[in-house]
């Protein structure tokens, strides 16, 4: 994945919401893990009341698995408060190989951030029958390992990282695409074993995937396989391709590889699909 079009994450989100949600929500910020210092930053609603119980989402920003950070996500928590949920913004390690840090650390990290979230669901008044995750690019790769590869190097943990429901947008689910990868994982794990399109299994949860027809940066293929290995187990899925853009909905007569330039109408009608998928789903009222 070029690291030049992971700048625009957050401009992506403005555009895509029309304008960022009202200031009057606050963010709370929560250390999830103590040796990275890593961080949630939550968004209650505005009616917030700890005696009821909450659907919640939990949002991992995009930017190759090298750039970019939690703020990216808070237009969306904001966006998803307003609606009734309890919405998490979370904060992950980048690639940094001079450090020894990979994409690998990032699934762990989005892994630790779920399972925290899971923990402390009582903290925030949180139905942990009802966790979304919302990613989009590399952060949409995040949220589908966290819930296809379950505690990868926790086996004896007792809380699943794994979300109720997906909503991935221009989402990277076939690492495979990708013929360098593995160099970017300094053999720490195979690729294949963090490669979610080829892992669905039964226990997949529902799943929404927007994406451009023409993507070259996150390629439709890994998608359409998600999608059928989603079929072939009689999941639910729902893949919505959109003619004439690629990557975050760039037109597809423009370059999707350097800064997006996401079609507002586009945008905008991907922003009502993963409202209607929660609101199907019963997290918005």
């Amino acid at each position: 994945m070029k690291l030049t079009l992971l700048f625009a994450g957050l401009l992506f989100n403005l555009i895509a919401h029309g304008q960022v949600a009202s200031d009057s929500l606050p963010i709370e910020a929560f250390t999830y893990n103590e040796t990275a210092q890593l961080k949630v930053y939550c968004v209650r609603p505005a009616n917030y009341n700890p005696d009821n119980e909450y659907p919640a989402i939990v949002i991992f920003h995009g930017g190759g698995w090298s750039l970019g950070d939690a703020s990216w996500g808070f237009s969306n928590a904001k966006h998803y408060a307003s609606k009734g949920l309890v919405a998490f913004s979370v904060q992950y390690r980048l690639q940094d190989l001079d450090q020894g840090i990979t994409p690998y650390e990032s699934v762990l990290d989005a892994q630790n951030a779920l399972r925290w979230i899971r923990k402390n669901a009582h903290q925030f008044s949180i139905d942990t029958d009802k966790i979304a995750s919302y990613g989009w690019s590399a952060g949409a790769h995040l949220a589908a390992c966290a819930a296809i590869f379950n505690n990868l190097d926790a086996p004896n943990e007792y809380v699943s990282s794994s979300p109720n429901l997906l909503l991935l947008k221009s989402p990277a689910l076939s690492l495979l695409e990708y013929s360098n990868f593995q160099k970017r994982l300094l053999d720490k794990v195979n690729v294949k074993n963090i490669s979610p399109a080829e892992f669905v299994s039964e226990n997949t949860p529902p799943t929404l995937i927007l994406i451009g027809k023409h993507d070259t940066v996150t390629p439709l293929r890994g998608s359409e396989l998600f999608k059928k290995n989603m079929d072939k187990h009689n999941n639910e899925c729902e893949l919505i391709v959109y003619e004439g853009v690629g990557h975050l909905f760039t037109p597809s007569s423009e370059p999707d590889d350097g800064w997006p330039n996401p079609d507002k109408e586009v945008s905008i009608h991907a922003q009502g699909k993963m409202d209607d998928f929660l609101k199907k789903h019963n997290y918005i009222q």
